[in-house]
């Protein structure tokens, strides 16, 4: 049983050693890989919607995702983010002087009682 054992050890380190060495003549390394891009960005001609962002996969890379990828995707997001807080803000501001202006024109007149 212990010489079975050591010669599966025997295979396995054999094994594993062709693996990294590379097992062979006329067998180079491995062909350099183009990395994975973003193919499908966030549109560049109109805002961003919420099926853009559910759609928006990031590709893998050695170590997650590509920073580069994903720091083009959160600002842009946070730019059209930012372009519809300041739009919301305009918009309340309106609305509120709005308010106040009808709220002053519906105010009755004082009637003067003699």
């Amino acid at each position: 049983m212990f010489l079975f054992l050591v010669i599966a050890l025997a295979v396995v380190v054999a094994a594993v050693t062709l693996a990294v060495v590379g097992g062979g003549e006329g067998t180079g390394p491995l062909p350099e890989v183009a990395p994975e891009r973003l193919y499908d960005p966030l549109p560049p001609d109109r805002p961003v919607d919420r099926a853009d962002i559910d759609h928006l996969r990031f590709p893998l890379a050695t170590r997650g995702y590509r920073m580069a990828d994903v720091d083009d995707a959160l600002n842009r997001v946070a730019a059209e983010l930012a372009e519809r807080d300041a739009r919301i803000a305009d918009l309340e501001s309106a609305l509120s002087g709005a308010h106040a202006s009808a709220v002053s024109f519906e105010k009755p007149a004082p009637e003067d009682h003699q």
